[in-house]
């Protein structure tokens, strides 16, 4: 099947927006009941039910599914109390009113002001009583209970990462199971047992109420691995997959560390046919020439503020890697000195950069210095969503450090990235490690809807200045 419009999302973010489209819809109706003041009687819902309520219920769930997206109510699950009112209240203020203004537009035969304000008020009180219901049902599910294979670096490393990080909320770790791999694992103290190797894997899904199974074992061959004993856990519907495949899944990169060609050879993903190519190019140019048409003024401005802050050309272009390792000039609002590199030597930006004029330092952390990119996405040389593209001085010290680096460079680089709106920020070759496991996701995995994706949360990232490019 054609990769256009598929993407492994999470089906629990699929269920919250549902059912807060649903809420934001259920929401409108209530609100136009209370408004006229209606029973709900067939004769009554025939006088205030009309085309245009519905419309108009309609557009608000969706605006408002749109704006929770945008200030990352879905992308954060965990947020701090003051950041959450502060999201939710831009959404509510936003999409309150671009819904009056529609409400205005179509000629509602209604109060407009007081439809509004009552679907607010009952949207509010549905969010409450529905988020207070879907904690209750988590809490009355309980965890979902692990057992790891394995007790090296790669088990470790699982278990250390499960006690940070909200999304491996609900996962419970029962034991681990040793294997030929060397290594034992730190867990002392924390209530996980690590159980005899001659145990039978059945014995102990069936005592410890097992609901999954990671195999974390760099080396599986040999007999390193109990094999048959997997075999009947996953007949008996055991789920189980390997590390990097458990990553893949819960955190949405690919740890290349561990990974192995094989998995990537016999995984699926990386499918790439002329019906993706063909979306995704006229989705570059429709959207890439709509945003420089939407930002010509801050452009200008933009041009302006640099030409009167610092000495220097207006636009920076500086030679970049993209599809198949070929060279293209990437364009950029110049954001550094011009001084930046007067001894010759090409040097990653970091945070709090000594370089970064002042303009340069709201342009960088807006990424309006980007915008000059979209003229190379209509050229074909960028894509709006893709890996970000680097220098080739970096990419040939990339190359061998980082395994598999390459695979970058078989789908064009992105105005912005999986790696952008997941990782804060990357200035050393450990960062480009991390950053590069969201970029080998992407390309794994790239599809219609996940760059509609990106796409959405970089404007939680811009809206929220959550980490740079």
């Amino acid at each position: 099947m054609f990769r256009v419009f598929q993407h492994r999302s999470s089906g629990t973010q699929f269920l919250e927006l549902f059912a807060d489209g649903l809420l934001c819809f259920i929401a409108v109706m209530l609100s136009a009941a209370t408004v006229n003041e209606t029973h709900a009687s067939l004769s009554a819902l025939a006088q205030w039910v009309t085309p245009s309520l519905l419309i108009i219920a309609a557009a608000f769930s969706l605006l408002m599914a749109l704006l929770y997206s945008f200030v990352g109510l879905y992308r954060h699950r965990n947020l701090a109390i003051v950041s959450l009112f502060l999201r939710v209240g831009f959404a509510f203020l936003v999409g309150g009113y671009l819904t009056y203004l529609a409400t205005k537009y179509i000629r509602y035969d209604g109060y407009a002001s007081r439809l509004i304000a009552y679907a607010l008020l009952y949207l509010l009180a549905g969010l409450a009583l529905y988020r207070g219901l879907a904690w209750g049902w988590r809490q009355a599910v309980g965890t979902r209970r692990v057992l790891i294979v394995g007790t090296g670096p790669d088990a470790q490393q699982v278990w250390s990462d499960m006690q940070v990080g909200d999304q491996w909320q609900g996962y419970q770790v029962v034991g681990f199971v040793p294997t030929a791999e060397s290594g034992m694992i730190d867990a002392a103290g924390n209530g996980v047992k690590v159980f005899d190797r001659c145990r039978q894997l059945t014995d102990l899904v069936r005592e410890h109420r097992v609901n999954e199974i990671i195999v974390a074992v760099r080396e599986q061959r040999g007999g390193g691995v109990p094999m048959d004993q997997l075999l009947d856990c996953r007949i008996k519907g055991v789920p189980i997959l390997d590390f990097a495949g458990f990553y893949e899944r819960t955190k949405a990169e690919v740890p290349v560390d561990s990974l192995k060609a094989s998995w990537l050879v016999y995984g699926d993903g990386f499918v790439q046919g002329s019906a993706r190519a063909l979306t995704k190019r006229a989705f570059d140019v429709v959207s890439s020439a709509t945003l420089l048409f939407l930002a010509a003024p801050v452009m200008l401005l933009t041009a302006l503020a640099i030409r009167l802050d610092s000495r220097g050309p207006i636009i920076y272009s500086q030679e970049r890697v993209g599809l198949g390792g070929a060279t293209f000039m990437c364009l950029k609002f110049r954001s550094m000195r011009t001084d930046a590199e007067k001894d010759g030597v090409a040097r990653w930006a970091s945070k709090n950069d000594s370089r970064i004029t002042r303009v340069g330092a709201f342009i960088r952390k807006t990424r309006i210095d980007e915008l000059p990119q979209l003229i190379s996405v209509l050229r074909g040389e960028m894509s709006m969503v893709g890996p970000r593209p680097e220098r080739p001085t970096f990419v040939s010290q990339l190359r061998d450090a980082i395994p598999f680096y390459d695979l970058r460079h078989t789908v064009k680089p992105g105005l912005t990235g999986w790696a952008q709106v997941r990782f804060s920020y990357g200035a050393s070759l450990d960062d480009a490690r991390r950053k590069h496991q969201f970029d080998l996701y992407y390309v794994k995995n790239n599809s219609l809807v996940l760059d509609l994706l990106v796409l959405i949360e970089t404007v939680s990232v811009v809206l929220f200045r959550e980490g740079a490019h």
